[in-house]
């Protein structure tokens, strides 16, 4: 059997090379251009109609969606989720909560603040409050907690890839001294720092630089236009 992660340097990304890495399985790493518009050709809109990273293809089948592929290798697995009923559903709630609601809102919060030719500070304002509702509500979950299902999950690599590039996306993190602590703790584990080489070349140098001419790469393929600083 094999796997290939089709993949970029993307929190989403990182998602599934760091659950790989952690669970031990050989894959095969395609690294997409996405300034390019690679993942917006037929051969890979063939396997993701949604024309995104990441993508799994395991021994033939094509799956995306971070959040379904980190259910896949959990569940061919039996790894990275608990194995009771209700624990199990702890960590789908917590995976669901990073899917639908911060990946999202980061997600707009780096549109408006770093791409969108306009600067328009009350939508700004409106996604960089949902973020931080959002850490306040993953802070108070850690609190006394070394994990968010109390025992590492796929719900803790879905957020960690992402509450990690606060500072892109620019929320101070440090009010938030249990998602502090819990990233951190993250952060030491051999298989994430593995996954987050994986591809080998961040453009964002770990999601916290200003990287001017990223930013205008990215805002000419979105045919939007350059905004100046």
């Amino acid at each position: 059997m094999s796997i290939t992660l089709f993949t970029a340097p993307t929190p989403d990304g990182y998602k599934i090379s760091i659950a790989l890495e952690e669970l031990g399985l050989d894959y095969e790493v395609k690294t997409l251009d996405l300034n390019g518009g690679e993942q917006k050709q037929p051969a890979f809109l063939k396997l993701n109609p949604n024309g995104k990273v990441p993508c799994l293809v395991d021994d033939g089948f094509a799956i995306m969606e971070s959040g379904a592929i980190l259910l896949w290798l959990a569940e061919k697995t039996g790894r990275l989720l608990p194995a009771d009923r209700e624990g199990r559903s702890t960590a789908m709630q917590w995976l669901m909560l990073q899917v639908g609601g911060l990946g999202p809102m980061m997600g707009q919060a780096n549109m408006f603040g770093h791409y969108w030719p306009e600067r328009l500070p009350a939508v700004q304002g409106r996604y960089l409050g949902e973020v931080k509702r959002l850490f306040a509500i993953l802070d108070a979950r850690l609190d006394g907690r070394e994990f968010l299902a109390d025992e590492f999950s796929i719900a803790d690599i879905a957020h960690f890839c992402w509450a990690r590039t606060a500072g892109w996306t620019g929320v101070e993190i440090a009010p938030y001294p249990n998602l502090v602590t819990w990233l951190a703790r993250i952060a030491e584990r051999p298989a994430v720092q593995r996954g987050l080489k994986v591809p080998e070349h961040s453009p964002l140098k770990d999601g916290n630089a200003d990287n001017r001419a990223f930013i205008d790469r990215t805002r000419k393929l979105m045919g939007l236009p350059r905004r100046e600083a």
